[in-house]
């Protein structure tokens, strides 16, 4: 299959990219691995569940209305299904590479003169005792229940960690009928306040959730944690606990809370492996971008969380500017982005920094992982075992990975590399990954068939 522009991924900013690009003439193809366009933000109910009114699991229903409804009227080629594991620079432009389908063992492959990348971003996840219980979820991941399949994680449900996130989640649980229990956030509310003008336009829609959070009767525990989750089979309650100043958990102040379900979210960390195996520039775990959006390598453009998470609406202006920007380049004319949407994103890219520095998660976090909590699920490593592999004279998310297999398994360290750098006592670094995800050994068999004897 061949086009001028592949955007990969169709979340807000592949939606606004694809969108910009189409209407100056380009041929757009939208390669994403859902079922259906919209991303995690406008995830839409399986059809066959006959979802009566979708729109009550979303705010800003009319902005996907008119992205959904632009596709058509623009003759977007919108390809679902498609797991893109791979893109690599050709003689005569880009290929992508895919698997087809939910068994994601059939390979496609869609050529085109460049390539926008829209790959979104993945949960941050920071381990506790007790974190791999049946009931403990990831708050994305409790929203992707509610969204895709409007079943929830349980009947009373404690939402807990850090970040805008958290707030949509535990309305939407309460709104499906889970009784929350609480919602429990390490920030303080004078984090907020020292960010006070950059956040001044998210304060009505912080105001609105506050109100269904009183409406609903939740509880809401600020400078709090999760200190353990309770339960054999599964889970059946969490001890929480204040934290001081510094982030550290005050003794003596721990209280349990019944409940079956935990939804636990840290933030976000940016998809970024595609534009590595094209050879993009990396400004620390984000793809680098110029004003226009393009990436250091020519005919290469990227937008959204993964040049660095701050929200759909940035992800919206960002894939805006990045598709007019392509269709220029395609076309041989002038870029001559929206003033508008320079403009906001400029002032959504603030209020970006100042989300992530008033909800960065607890300075001491690691200390509360005890030696016999599982930090890498996929091969099973403890944190006690990490910490064994410190005092070998590991100091790094890499020697760790070598001396203990934490990052060997399927998720390829997604999961636990951020816990393991905390442990390390080291940031975390972007890994290195040849592929984007796995792919059968028959599917690269194919690809590149042995040559026989001459």
């Amino acid at each position: 299959m061949r086009t001028d522009l592949a955007v990969v991924g169709a979340g807000p900013a592949g939606l606004a990219a694809a969108l910009a690009a189409c209407a100056r003439g380009v041929r757009v193809t939208l390669v994403d691995a859902a079922a259906q366009p919209g991303g995690q933000y406008y995830r839409q109910p399986a059809a066959g569940l006959g979802a009566a009114r979708p729109e009550a699991l979303h705010h800003r229903w009319r902005t996907w209305k008119r992205l959904r409804d632009g596709l058509a009227a623009h003759a977007v080629h919108v390809l679902t299904d498609h797991h893109v594991w791979s893109a690599e620079r050709t003689p005569d432009g880009f290929t992508v590479h895919a698997l087809l389908g939910p068994e994601q063992d059939q390979p496609v492959e869609v050529r085109a003169r460049a390539v926008l990348l829209a790959t979104g971003g993945y949960e941050k996840v920071l381990p506790f005792p007790g974190w791999t219980l049946p009931g403990v979820v990831t708050a994305g991941g409790a929203q992707a229940m509610l969204k895709g399949g409007l079943a929830v994680p349980g009947r009373r449900a404690v939402v807990a960690g850090t970040g805008p996130l958290l707030l949509p989640v535990a309305t939407g649980l309460a709104a499906a009928g889970v009784e929350v229990a609480a919602l429990v956030e390490s920030a303080g509310p004078g984090r907020l306040a020292r960010h006070g003008r950059a956040l001044a336009g998210k304060l009505p829609e912080g105001a609105g959730y506050a109100a269904r959070l009183l409406r609903h009767r939740v509880p809401v525990l600020t400078r709090h944690t999760v200190v353990r989750a309770h339960g054999d089979d599964r889970l059946t309650g969490v001890t929480v606990a204040s934290l001081d100043a510094e982030g550290r958990v005050r003794p003596g102040t721990e209280r349990h809370l019944d409940c079956d379900a935990l939804a636990v979210g840290h933030g976000m960390l940016p998809h970024t492996d595609l534009a590595e195996s094209l050879g993009c520039r990396l400004d620390g775990l984000t793809v680098a971008i110029d004003p226009e959006q393009r990436t250091d390598v020519p005919g290469v453009w990227a937008a959204g969380e993964a040049t660095g998470v701050g929200g759909a609406d940035l992800a919206l202006a960002e894939g805006h500017i990045a598709g007019c920007s392509a269709a220029a380049h395609l076309r041989g004319t002038a870029p001559g982005p929206a003033p508008a949407a320079l403009k906001a994103r400029a002032k959504l890219r603030r209020s970006a920094a100042a989300l992530d520095s008033a909800y960065a998660p607890p300075a001491h976090w690691p200390e509360q992982i005890t030696d016999d909590t599982v930090v890498c699920r996929c091969e099973e490593v403890t944190a006690g075992a990490v910490r064994e592999a410190l005092d070998l004279g590991a100091g790094d998310e890499r020697t760790v990975k070598l001396l203990t297999r934490a990052g060997m398994g399927w998720c390829q360290g997604r999961m636990c590399g951020t816990a393991v750098a905390g442990l390390a006592g080291c940031p975390p670094a972007p890994g290195k990954r040849p592929f984007a995800r796995p792919v059968p050994l028959g599917v690269l068999a194919r690809q590149h068939p042995q040559e026989g004897p001459s």
